[in-house]
């Protein structure tokens, strides 16, 4: 797609990494809910910036730095929010946002200008878009860059989007809505080789860095697609076509080769849908305004004072599929059985029905929630290994699963099930499903609900029982006393392994002496590359 795509490899494996988490540290129960990926890490595994107490006064535990960690921020808080409130402290070199924890580290030019911060939140209020936050010094004396194109004189005008929690297909259409309005944009190129991120070239330095302290841990929409933006290495994309993952918006006639040969075939609704205009979406979509700092936006006869931001319900041309039926095939005959193919498609989408089909052995139709939830299952678990066979999953063209020609597989489960009224899918609300983290498939495990009582050993054992791969390394985060159960992280020799696991633990119901009920074991995809 990109000649930047492939030298810019090294910085998506580096990216930073972020947990969600429902309450900041100290507030309400840290219980895990259905799908929450790592939320709970920050209770037991905080970062090595904590802030401590919120009220300032384990300001001396960590010497002064530069660098200062901000707690306490509302989910809506861009970067912008927080230069516009600490710029009074001194110039601001570099901010990191860190959304899902509701968190940020903020870099000074000068240890002076950290201390009257520090010092300041210390003995009043320090309020950030309208909430109070809480500072102290961070461990590091630096923010760690991806390239040192953050600065000016370096003329980058190429950004790295990061978008955390995808619930719904990204495009360079709906990239564009987003970025145009604060800068003009020349090019944009998705790919989805760690999650889906994305590189967006805008006209000048200026509108990068507006475009970057605008949007900045913006949701998209509300709840998900929240963006992560840093400075990208290359200064220049290259796009060799035009299409929902690439764009060059200075060559609106760019297209494939093998299209420019012989008659091009007619497009029966046109070039687009008739929503999208040469503006962007229409005013049917839900409008939000942009930050309320003038600044970072363009001038009202550029663009509207609000941005219209696509819905994914209304409009079809941001869906990859046009059914919520998903074809997999390359099942292992033997290991895979509808509940096992429940457990590993239950994190990108509700599952309604599973059939393994009689006529074509190892395959098998998976009717989803929706055909969102389609295209995730599709972007992050194609092309992956379970059990020495790599799946192939597509959309299929049939709308419904119909449970005919049931037959018993070879472990002697039934081919048909249906999982509609499961308390195990993960989607069922806005709210529910707004703590997902969709995460492709890594070698490290998130794992939670599970009683206290259970140890390492036990954890081996079970894996061993179930002939599935051991771990290599186990953490359990701290929990309150008054917690039920605990959360951890496993991590894996391969992703594989960690496929593997998951396909046959999630879910698993945990007996304990003496208990009522039974727990049942949670596991999910973690953001964390190894432990």
């Amino acid at each position: 797609m990109s000649v930047a795509e492939a030298t810019e490899g090294g910085e998506h494996e580096r990216a930073a990494k972020r947990f969600k988490k429902d309450e900041e540290d100290g507030d309400g129960s840290h219980a895990p809910e259905p799908g929450g990926g790592d939320r709970e890490r920050q209770s037991g595994a905080r970062s090595t910036d904590s802030a401590g107490k919120e009220n300032g006064d384990d300001v001396h535990h960590i010497a002064p730095s530069p660098v200062v960690h901000v707690r306490g921020l509302c989910e809506s808080v861009v970067e912008a929010d927080l230069m516009e409130a600490l710029e009074r402290f001194g110039t601001i070199c570099y901010v990191m946002m860190m959304p899902f924890k509701r968190q940020a580290l903020v870099e000074f030019d000068g240890l002076e200008s950290a201390e009257k911060c520090v010092a300041c939140s210390a003995n009043e209020a320090v309020y950030v878009a309208g909430q109070q936050a809480f500072f102290n010094y961070s461990t590091s004396k630096r923010i760690t860059r991806p390239t040192n194109s953050d600065d000016p004189s370096s003329g980058n005008k190429v950004l790295l989007l990061s978008i955390q929690n995808p619930l719904y297909p990204i495009t360079t259409d709906v990239l564009y809505t987003v970025c145009n309005p604060i800068g003009h944009v020349l090019r944009i190129v998705i790919f989805k080789r760690n999650g889906i991120q994305a590189m967006v070239t805008f006209e000048t330095i200026q509108n990068a860095q507006k475009a970057k302290a605008a949007l900045n841990g913006a949701d998209i929409y509300a709840g998900c697609c929240t963006l992560k933006i840093e400075y990208a290495r290359p200064t220049r994309l290259n796009v060799i076509r035009n299409d929902n993952d690439s764009w060059d918006y200075t060559k609106p006639y760019l297209v494939r080769q093998e299209q420019r040969k012989g008659r091009q075939r007619q497009a029966i609704l046109g070039e687009h849908p008739s929503s999208f205009t040469d503006n962007g979406y229409s005013s049917h979509c839900p409008l939000l305004p942009l930050p309320g700092n003038s600044r970072y936006k363009r001038s009202s006869h550029e663009v509207p004072e609000v941005v219209a931001y696509p819905l994914p319900q209304i409009s079809p041309y941001i869906s990859h599929s046009s059914s919520s039926v998903a074809m997999v095939s390359g099942l292992h005959p033997t290991k895979m059985n509808c509940t096992r193919v429940f457990n590993l498609f239950c994190l990108y989408g509700n599952i309604e029905k599973v059939k393994f089909m009689k006529s074509v052995p190892g395959t098998a139709l998976v009717e989803m929630g929706d055909e969102y939830a389609v295209d995730r299952a599709i972007t992050h678990l194609n092309s992956i290994k379970v059990f020495s066979k790599r799946l192939s999953i597509c959309v299929s063209k049939q709308h419904a699963v119909i449970p005919s020609q049931v037959f018993e597989l070879e472990d002697g489960t039934s081919s048909y099930k249906d999982f509609v009224m499961t308390r195990n899918n993960r989607f069922t609300s806005v709210g529910q499903a707004s703590k997902n983290i969709i995460q492709p498939p890594s070698c490290v495990l998130h794992f939670y609900n599970v009683p206290p009582c259970v140890t390492e050993e036990e954890m081996q054992r079970l894996c061993a029982e179930h002939d599935v791969p051991g771990f290599i390394k186990h953490k359990v985060f701290d929990a309150k006393p008054s917690s039920k159960t605990i959360s951890g992280l496993l991590e894996f020799d391969s992703k594989t392994h960690a496929v593997e696991v998951l396909t046959v633990l999630n879910h698993y119901q945990i007996r304990i002496p003496n208990g009522s009920n039974p727990y049942t074991l949670k596991l999910c995809f973690s953001t964390s590359s190894h432990l």
